[in-house]
Order: C-alpha cells, then structure tokens, then sequence
C-alpha cells in the first residue's frame, strides 16, 4: 500500500469519527429541549441540520470545507493526529465536534 493511500485511508476513518463525533454531541445537547438533529455521512460530504440551522462539511483528501447557514463558511485541514487546523491553530476534532453541536442545538 502506497502512503498516499494509507493517508486517504486514515482520512476516511477520521471523517466517520468526526460524524459519529457530532452525532453524539448534538444528541447530548438535544437531550433537556427533546430536540434532535440529523445528520448525514458521506465519503466526502457530512450535513448537520437542526431546525433552519445547518452545517455543511465537505472532504477533500485532508481538506474540510465548511458552510453554516448564516453564510459563515472556511477551510480546515484534517491531521493525522485527528485534529483540525486552520489557520488560527489546531484544535482536537472533538473540541470542534462539541462547539459545533452546541451552536447547532441553540
């Protein structure tokens, strides 16, 4: 297996995991207002909804692409370390995961 592939690979792990991550936080921050949210995985693409609240997440080998609602959108690249940089720093992709959850279930 080439390292090319082995990296997509691991990108492709670390994308499911963040889905499963926001999955998890938005049910917990659903859990006092019985609200719930949805969310939709694919290879490339993860879209949050609650209500008219929305994040989009798009996947390109290491790089996130991401859209709210609100017009609000940037870049983030995925480490192999399962951290999401920008250009502000790196941040654990639960910490990301949870302030997401959390804007979304307001």
């Amino acid at each position: 297996m080439s390292v090319t592939d082995h990296s997509e690979r691991l990108y492709v792990e670390l994308w499911v995991s963040l889905a499963s991550l926001l999955r998890s936080y938005t049910a917990a921050h659903g859990l006092n207002g019985n609200r719930q949210a949805t969310v939709e995985l694919g290879e490339e693409q993860i879209t949050v909804r609650h209500g008219d609240k929305w994040l989009d997440l798009k996947r390109g080998g290491a790089k996130v692409n991401w859209q709210r609602e609100d017009g609000q959108s940037g870049m983030l690249k995925l480490t192999e370390a399962g951290q999401l940089k920008s250009a502000a720093g790196e941040e654990e992709m639960d910490l990301a995961a949870e302030a997401w959850a959390r804007e979304l279930m307001q």
